[in-house]
C-alpha cells in the first residue's frame, strides 16, 4: 500500500518558479466535456475528470465515499469505488521501504560515494532515471502497477514524487522527471488512463512535454499555488488540504473550480482517531 504523502514546504525559489509558471505558460486544456479532443494524442477512450466535482482522497485505505463525491483517489492495492471517476495512486518514482528489495541495486540512486540517496521524510530511495536505459527499465515495473490499476478498472493513476529530482542532491534533473513522466504518460494512455502531475508546480509548463492531463495537489491552498495548476490544467484540479486556513483559502479562490477536500496528514479512515475530512 501507498504511504500518504504529506506536503513539503515549499522554498521561496519553488514560490517563484511556480508564479514565473503562471505568467509565461500558455498551456491548451479540453474545451469541453470528459473526453480529450485536441489532437493530443490521447486516445478517445482515455476520460478527464469532471471539473469542481465532490472529490475524496483514500490513499490511506479505502472507504465508502462520503455523499456527493464524484471524484475518488484510492492505493493501487485497492480496488475503486462503483459509479465515481477513480483514479489510482503509485509511488513512481521512489522506493517504498517494504519494495527495497526487490528493486535491483543498480536501479537505485547512488551518490558519488556509493550511498543511497533517501527521500528522509519516508525513508525511501530515490530510483535513478538519469539514462534512457533505466527509465526504460524503471517504467517497465512501474507501468506493471499501471497495467494493475487498468485491469481493475480504474479511470486515471496519480504517479507520485514526481519532485524527487528536488530531492536528489543535483543528481537528477528536471529533464530526467520528465522524460520518465513523459513514459508512463504514453503506457497509461494506452491503457485509457488519464495521468495526474502530482504536486510539482515548478513543472506545470512542461504538462504537454511530460503528457499529462490533469493535476491532484497537495495544500495549493495553503501555498496559494492553486493558480498554477488551474492555469495549466484548465481547471481540472483535485486538491487535498491539511489545514482549516488551507481549505479556507482554497475555497475562497477556487471552490466552485477546482475539486477540493481537507484530509488529516496521516490520510486515515473513519473510525480512526485522526481522521478528518471537510469540504467548508
Amino acid at each position: 500500500m501507498g504511504d500518504p504523502r504529506a506536503h513539503r514546504p515549499r522554498t521561496a525559489l519553488g514560490a517563484l518558479a511556480a508564479a514565473l509558471v503562471v505568467a509565461v505558460s500558455a498551456l491548451a486544456g479540453c474545451a469541453s466535456g470528459d473526453r480529450e479532443e485536441d489532437g493530443s494524442g490521447r486516445p478517445a477512450a482515455v476520460r478527464l475528470p469532471p471539473k469542481g466535482a465532490g472529490f475524496d482522497y483514500q490513499i490511506g485505505g479505502a472507504y465508502p465515499p462520503p455523499e456527493g463525491v464524484r471524484v475518488v483517489s484510492r492505493d493501487r492495492s485497492d480496488s475503486p469505488a462503483p459509479g465515481l471517476y477513480n483514479i489510482c495512486y503509485v509511488n513512481a518514482f521512489q522506493a517504498q521501504p517494504a519494495e527495497r528489495s526487490s528493486w535491483p541495486a543498480d536501479l537505485l540512486l547512488r551518490d558519488k560515494r556509493g550511498r543511497l540517496v533517501i527521500d528522509e521524510d519516508w525513508d525511501e530511495p530515490l530510483l535513478d532515471i538519469r539514462t534512457p536505459a533505466n527509465r526504460e527499465r524503471v517504467a517497465k515495473r512501474v507501468n506493471g502497477w499501471i497495467d494493475g490499476c487498468a485491469d481493475k478498472g480504474f479511470d486515471a493513476v496519480e504517479p507520485d514524487n514526481y519532485d524527487s529530482y528536488t530531492r536528489s542532491d543535483g543528481l537528477l534533473t528536471t529533464a530526467d522527471a520528465t522524460a520518465f513522466m513523459a513514459l508512463l504518460s504514453r503506457h497509461a494512455h494506452a491503457r485509457h488512463l488519464a495521468i495526474a502531475q502530482k504536486n510539482t508546480a515548478e513543472l506545470a509548463g512542461r504538462r504537454e512535454r511530460a503528457g499529462l492531463d490533469f493535476a491532484v495537489t497537495e495544500e495549493c491552498g495553503q501555498y496559494d499555488e492553486c493558480g498554477v495548476y488551474a492555469k495549466a490544467f484548465d481547471d481540472r484540479v483535485v486538491d487535498i488540504e491539511y489545514t482549516g486556513h488551507g481549505l479556507d483559502a482554497a475555497r475562497a479562490r477556487w471552490g466552485g473550480r477546482l475539486s477540493i477536500v481537507r484530509r488529516d496528514r496521516d490520510v486515515s479512515t473513519p473510525g480512526s482517531a485522526s481522521y478528518v475530512r471537510a469540504v467548508r
